[in-house]
């Protein structure tokens, strides 16, 4: 199965994430498409995976998203944590991460990776939060790490914003908020992104009282804003996002 495609508008992100590991986990191994180092953060290292479940029009992976199969090959945790240690020793970087696709949906893989990289380096889990929201038991496997930090992207601010955004059932909203609750619950060290770009003022001042709810410090959200090229203006417009 090379590409992933919905059954339906409103698809359940848990069974897309279910499909996207068919394809791009095999044991303990991931697909990933590069390693590089990036200057996010003040420089960081950076390994692209395949494999998502959400749509979001925004993506700057959209092709890798749609169709994991493919785009690169697989590699086992332990070679990804050299590769990526190795990118941080020759660039003079603090910090890692697992980026381009959802880090959360190979599990074991990334527990292993987690464990094979160096304490004195911090970890970024860049995460759309669902299947931490979907199972509890993942932030507490999270919680083991000292050296790690998770950032959640919200990818709206209600409901039928993330649906019309992403392609899936509104509910998966919901869960991106409960990623946020079990995270802080467990004590692992957790803060929220959001995609304004798409939302009316009045709902970006409701999320920020809402997150303010789960945990005080999360009202000060990072924000995440568009830069609207061709072919994410097509996807748009074809959405009845942007006119």
């Amino acid at each position: 199965m090379d590409k992933i495609e919905p059954k339906s508008a409103g698809f359940d992100p848990l069974e897309e994430a279910t499909l996207a590991a068919q394809v791009v986990c095999r044991g303990d191994r991931r697909k990933y498409y590069r390693f590089r180092p990036a200057k996010f953060y003040g420089g960081i290292a950076t390994a692209d995976c395949l494999g998502c479940c959400l749509r979001c029009l925004f993506c700057w992976s959209w092709p890798k998203v749609i169709a994991p199969g493919q785009y690169g090959k697989f590699y086992s945790p332990a070679q990804v944590a050299g590769k990526l240690t190795h990118i941080a020793l020759k660039k003079g970087f603090h910090q890692l991460r697992i980026s381009g696709n959802e880090p959360t949906i190979a599990r074991d893989h990334l527990i292993k990776v987690l464990e094979l990289i160096p304490k004195n380096l911090l970890f970024i889990l860049e995460t759309n939060g669902i299947l931490i929201g979907a199972d509890e038991s993942y932030a507490r496997d999270l919680a083991r790490f000292n050296n790690l930090c998770v950032r959640v992207s919200l990818k709206a601010c209600d409901q039928t914003g993330f649906s019309a955004v992403t392609g899936a059932i509104p509910e998966g909203f919901q869960l991106q908020l409960q990623a946020l609750e079990s995270l802080a619950r467990f004590g692992v060290k957790v803060h929220p992104a959001l995609m304004i770009s798409l939302s009316s003022p009045e709902a970006i001042d409701a999320m920020k009282k809402r997150l303010g709810n789960i945990r005080r410090d999360f009202s000060e959200f990072e924000i995440e804003e568009l830069v609207v090229y061709r072919d994410l203006e097509n996807r748009l417009i074809k959405a009845n996002l942007l006119h």
